[in-house]
């Protein structure tokens, strides 16, 4: 059954000795299927991709997806140790990249929780950014 929630993200970027911080609060929806935690969240201007959705499916600690639907289309696959290539949608264009991921985190439960991921993305093969993403969630009650 899905539930509302209420939504903390926090990304950090690292990329050419610069560190940058976005940090986005807003209200969503989560529920648990076979197993997985789907989170789904409304974009903003905030985020710079008004008008589209972002989902997360979170497998256990192993495999993480984020899809983005409307506005701006993307679909990152981070799973623990691989490499995986992903498209991902700009205001500008699609491009794809290269997703290595360094740590999941899961510790999701049907009263929120939180989930970290930490990947690295290259583009062409050429080093792009180290990422961190932390999701707090709580569960409206």
């Amino acid at each position: 059954m899905k539930q509302h929630i209420q939504l903390k993200l926090r990304s950090v970027l690292e990329a050419e000795g610069e560190r940058s911080e976005t940090e986005l609060l807003t209200d969503g929806t989560m529920e648990q299927v076979d197993g997985k935690f789907i989170v789904s969240y409304e974009d903003s201007d905030a985020t710079g991709f008004e008008g589209a959705t972002t989902t997360i499916t979170a497998e256990g600690s192993s495999i993480v997806s984020i899809v983005r639907t409307g506005t701006a289309n993307s679909n990152l696959v981070i799973e623990t140790g691989k490499k995986h290539y992903c498209l991902y949608g700009t205001p500008y264009g699609d491009i794809t990249v290269g997703i290595f991921t360094h740590k999941i985190e899961n510790s999701l439960s049907e009263n929120g929780g939180s989930l970290y991921l930490k990947y690295t993305i290259d583009v062409n093969s050429a080093y792009m950014s180290d990422n961190e993403i932390y999701l707090d969630i709580t569960a409206d009650e």
